[in-house]
């Protein structure tokens, strides 16, 4: 349904292999108008004049029916964010395969990319497998992987298996009745789940470790987006780094130590970061070498920022 899901559906119309339906949630309300908008999967079907189906559920007969006179030969999903009941899963004749973005068992669940930048992960992935009726349990047909660096952002790690995901899904295509043959169960350690980010862990807590920290504002960017607070002022944080604690070691966790245009350094649980960009109230992302340009005095050292909301 998604972005990432709209890339590999480009990649698959690319190929010889013939795409003949989409599957993709209902329009949803989108912008400050909250007019009813077609997914990025849609609009791309569209420009292609393929067929789009947008059931709200795939458990009703009809729905069965109306898959099942496709004659499918496969259904490749892809973030589509609705549960395949078994029979679905049975309708296509190599049944349905799904592009995940990690390294299974590694990350199962929504949020997989989210959640190996939080955890500091070195590397990454993407997972083709068989889909059963579990969640991301299936067995595995191909896998490709990447590093993990301190640059990554969720939003720029997306991009790159996007790309990724889409050349293993046209790989994993080309050679589908051996790969299905050779398909390998998912090993029983390391099973871990990515769960939905909630809002409500946007929100910095300064007592963690400057790694904790960072590695939270990287997963977070571009959304939902961490912030702190200062005072009542609620401040987004989308870039920062860990520094030498040359200073300021003493300080309670959250204390500005000091602003200068290379960046704002805080105290942490365990040492100090700095924070290189980030977005005030009613204003617009922006360096702090423009922050410091423009009027930094919320951001004096000394000032101390919170992590409980008023």
């Amino acid at each position: 349904t998604p972005a990432f899901a709209a890339g590999h559906l480009t990649e698959l119309l690319a190929s010889e292999h013939q795409v003949v339906a989409v599957y993709t949630q209902p329009d949803r309300p989108a912008g400050r108008g909250k007019q009813l908008t077609a997914s990025p999967v849609k609009a791309v079907a569209q420009e292609h004049a393929i067929p789009v189906f947008q059931p709200v559920s795939l458990r009703s007969p009809e729905e069965e029916a109306a898959l099942q006179a496709l004659k499918p030969d496969v259904m490749v999903v892809v973030a589509y964010g609705l549960l395949l009941p078994k029979n679905i899963l049975d309708v296509p004749a190599f049944g349905c395969i799904n592009v995940h973005a990690s390294l299974l068992p590694r990350w199962r669940g929504a949020a997989p990319i989210h959640r190996a930048i939080e955890a500091g992960d070195q590397e990454t992935g993407v997972t083709i497998m068989r889909m059963d009726e579990g969640l991301d349990t299936g067995a595995m047909l191909m896998i490709e992987k990447t590093t993990i660096t301190a640059s990554h952002t969720t939003g720029t790690l997306t991009d790159e298996l996007e790309t990724l995901g889409a050349k293993t899904l046209i790989a994993t295509l080309d050679a589908l009745p051996a790969l299905l043959n050779e398909a390998v169960d998912q090993p029983e350690d390391g099973i871990t789940y990515a769960h939905k980010i909630a809002k409500a862990e946007a929100i910095i807590d300064w007592s963690q470790s400057t790694a904790s920290i960072t590695q939270k504002i990287r997963a977070l960017n571009p959304a939902p987006g961490c912030f702190t607070l200062l005072g009542d002022q609620r401040i987004k944080l989308w870039e920062a780094s860990a520094v030498s604690n040359d200073g300021g070691a003493n300080s309670a966790p959250g204390t500005i130590i000091s602003l200068n245009k290379e960046g704002l350094i805080v105290s942490t649980g365990d040492g100090l970061l700095s924070i290189t960009r980030l977005q005030l109230p009613n204003k617009k992302p922006l360096s702090i070498a423009e922050i410091v340009n423009g009027n930094p005095a919320p951001l004096s050292p000394g000032n101390q920022f919170g992590n409980h909301l008023k």
